[in-house]
């Protein structure tokens, strides 16, 4: 229902309803703001696939992305959680809220983990960049998980926003 009403000026003003309906869509905007990391990361991650990690300006790229993808997505998630905590979803907001946690964790073990595989390559090792492999299949997959947790939560809003 669309009902507008005129104020002195002459602009038209929405009626209480439908700006209520209005701050309910914030919710499913910051949910496609959450996923625009997470898709970000799984679509130039497989990039990767296409070259050798014996070169060390692919790995510093790969590490590069690791670590503003995983930033991204824990700073998203965290002021998602805030977002639907104060829209009144605390359910989605924990999960948000845990799901920033644990990309700010991986963060930081991924990136020590290369850190300690390049040193480890450049020092001879010859079986690093498979290891450094493992590693990126491995934030794939973390990321996957993420992504799932997200889209999960997906239905829980649809009823929120509408």
């Amino acid at each position: 229902m669309l009902a507008c009403t005129a104020t002195r000026a002459g602009r038209p003003r929405l009626a209480r309803a439908d700006a209520e309906m209005a701050n309910l869509n914030y919710p499913v905007l910051v949910t496609i703001v959450l996923l625009l990391p997470m898709l970000y990361f799984g679509i130039t991650s497989l990039a990767f696939f296409l070259r050798s990690f014996d070169d060390p300006i692919v790995t510093r790229l790969l590490r590069g992305l690791f670590g503003f993808c995983f930033l991204a997505a824990s700073l998203c998630c965290a002021f998602g959680a805030a977002v639907f905590g104060v829209y009144g979803h605390g359910f989605v907001a924990v999960g948000l809220g845990a799901v920033a946690v644990c990309a700010a964790v991986s963060r930081r073990w991924f990136l020590l983990a290369m850190d300690a595989e390049f040193r480890a390559r450049d020092a001879g090792d010859r079986d690093a960049p498979h290891r450094i492999r493992r590693l990126h299949v491995g934030g794939i997959a973390y990321n996957a998980v993420q992504l799932v947790v997200v889209f999960a939560v997906l239905p829980a809003l649809v009823p929120a926003a509408t």
